[in-house]
């Protein structure tokens, strides 16, 4: 992986190991907990991300998103914050998927079904979906404009 993928000084869970406690965790209040604590996990944005250009419309609470693509190839970096401990652990998640993947792999992922495969959709309120969605968009739109 790049050096730039690595210079954040805390370790994030790999999509792997975030699907394996998941499938280990057997109630909703463990899964939460553990969304929570990847939340934790996350370091922060620097604070000239904080403005309105990277703020993610459609959340229930303030989430600013940034996507970089570095490196030869070039390898997709997702940093964000959210205000909202839950919503760190859906940034935190979406890290797992999205950074390090090129744009064409950013494209042709299907989060839908990986937060099917969670079983995510039980714990989340129709605000934090619509919210999830808004991240998820604004990453596939910069992998987009990437290809082009």
């Amino acid at each position: 992986m790049i050096d730039r993928l690595r210079e954040e000084p805390v370790t994030l869970s790999s999509l792997e190991e975030i699907i394996d406690e998941f499938d280990f965790l057997d109630d909703s209040e463990a899964q939460i907990e553990y969304l929570i604590d990847l939340g934790l996990d996350l370091p922060a944005i620097d604070q000239s991300l904080k403005t309105e250009q990277f703020l993610v419309h459609g959340c229930q609470s303030n989430v600013w998103l940034d996507v970089e693509f570095v490196g030869n190839p070039a390898l997709m970096l997702v940093k964000a914050e959210s205000d909202a401990m839950i919503v760190n652990g859906l940034v935190a998640l979406l890290m797992a998927i999205f950074n390090g993947k090129t744009a064409e792999q950013a494209v042709e992922i299907n989060v839908r079904e990986i937060f099917d495969r969670l079983g995510l959709d039980r714990h989340l309120s129709p605000q934090r979906k619509n919210g999830l969605n808004g991240m998820v968009q604004r990453i596939k739109v910069a992998a987009r404009q990437q290809l082009t």
